[in-house]
């Protein structure tokens, strides 16, 4: 008897799908109707009626999907329960439209689960900032330019201007994308620093780089008047730590300008974050908050397009938790935004690797090749030369059009 040889797939995205259905002969207009059909997914809900999570899950059970729901959710013994849909993207598109004329506000629930599908089907291909667009068909790399005398990793290295300055244009020399500037150590337990001291480190920097550089400029403050600044300046990002909660003016100087924003996710400031690490469920805290964040700046007319996330690994969060964010990181697509992910030297790698700050490449390295692979767009490091061609590798090896450029020639790594 003949062997038939079998192996498992590993279908992550619509392309990949595609590209084994061709590979097989399928027909083009087959490929359309079955590459859905490899796609499965788990979606969570949250604080559903019990009313609302037996009829999904009856219809979850018709389309030849399941939804798990909490005890007593059939009987309505509880009040409410969370929801994990499983099924393919097919039975998932489904589930929306048998949805669409149902009591219980399912509509809702089911244009919530539509923007998720759409998000997960469509990530972000640009970013724009106040003065060019940024491409994500490749990571973009973030370079650190610390003008402060107390970072953690490279303090008084470049406080002086002439140094910063020397220092924005090797990284630039060495595949920098964006330079991030910043005057104010957010180290956990660094004291908060007065925006004037701020504006004085940082405005002639950018003042100087904003004419030479080629790359994009982008400022690390929570504070609305030193963002001001750095934005007349010449900057045209800026990187937010507290995702808008700091500062109650921030949203309203980023919308006015036209920039671009990061809004990072932090439990409390520098000073007392360490001390707020306990979450009931991790991932889903973060996304919730980073959502707010981000309805928040909508409201006060930054444009989607100019909103970037960021997890805030290191920011009130222990190792473990670090880690879990890292493998976890695809998680952070259902909202819709370009991810950025800082994790250059920071000290889980070294609790994990037994490592100072400036021996904590390699593990930096690895952090780097993780969050490419599991959706990062944005790095943010140290060490930009070493860091580019991480990212670049990473990002070859997950995505087949960049494999693809990268043979034809057309795909020219920094």
């Amino acid at each position: 008897m003949g062997r038939f040889p079998a192996r498992l797939l590993h279908i992550a995205t619509p392309a990949e799908a595609k590209r084994e259905l061709e590979t097989i002969g399928v027909d083009p207009a087959g490929i359309g109707m079955m590459a859905p059909k490899m796609l499965s997914r788990c979606v969570k809900l949250s604080g559903l009626l019990c009313s609302q999570a037996n009829i999904l899950k009856q219809e979850m059970l018709s389309l030849g999907g399941d939804a798990a729901v909490a005890r007593g959710t059939v009987s309505c013994s509880v009040s409410h329960t969370d929801v994990i849909l499983m099924g393919t993207d097919k039975q998932l598109d489904k589930l929306c439209s048998r949805l669409a004329p149902q009591p219980f506000s399912l509509p809702a629930v089911a244009a919530e689960l539509k923007e998720i599908l759409h998000h997960a089907a469509s990530p972000p291909s640009i970013w724009r900032t106040a003065r060019r667009t940024l491409s994500l068909h490749r990571p973009l790399i973030m370079g650190i330019l610390n003008v402060t005398p107390d970072s953690f990793s490279d303090g008084n290295q470049f406080f002086l201007p002439h140094k910063a300055i020397d220092r924005a244009r090797q990284m630039v020399d060495e595949g920098a994308d964006i330079i991030d500037i910043g005057g104010e150590s957010t180290r956990p337990g660094a004291p908060p620093v007065s925006a004037d001291k701020e504006h004085r480190r940082i405005i002639p920097v950018i003042e100087a780089l904003a004419g030479i550089l080629p790359c994009a400029i982008s400022v690390d403050t929570w504070k609305s008047s030193v963002a001001q600044s750095a934005l007349d300046a010449g900057a045209e990002i800026i990187n937010d730590i507290s995702g808008l909660q700091f500062d109650p003016q921030m949203a309203e100087v980023i919308a006015r300008s036209g920039a671009a924003a990061v809004l990072m996710h932090t439990s409390g400031s520098p000073e007392t974050m360490q001390g707020k690490t306990g979450y009931g469920d991790l991932i889903g805290e973060i996304v919730g908050a980073l959502d707010r964040s981000c309805r928040q700046a909508t409201e006060a007319g930054v444009e989607r397009d100019r909103i970037a996330i960021d997890p805030g690994i290191g920011f009130g969060k222990d190792v473990e938790q670090n880690l879990e964010i890292l493998r976890r990181l695809n998680e952070f697509s259902s909202l819709g935004f370009p991810l950025l992910v800082g994790t250059s030297r920071k000290s889980f790698i070294g609790r994990m690797l037994n490592r100072d700050p400036e021996d904590r490449l390699m593990g930096t390295s690895a952090t780097v090749t993780l969050a490419v692979a599991n959706g990062a767009h944005i790095v943010r490091v140290h060490d930009v030369r070493e860091m580019r061609d991480t990212a670049d590798m990473a990002h070859a090896i997950t995505s087949v059009p960049a494999y693809r450029q990268c043979k034809s020639g057309s795909f020219t790594p920094s």
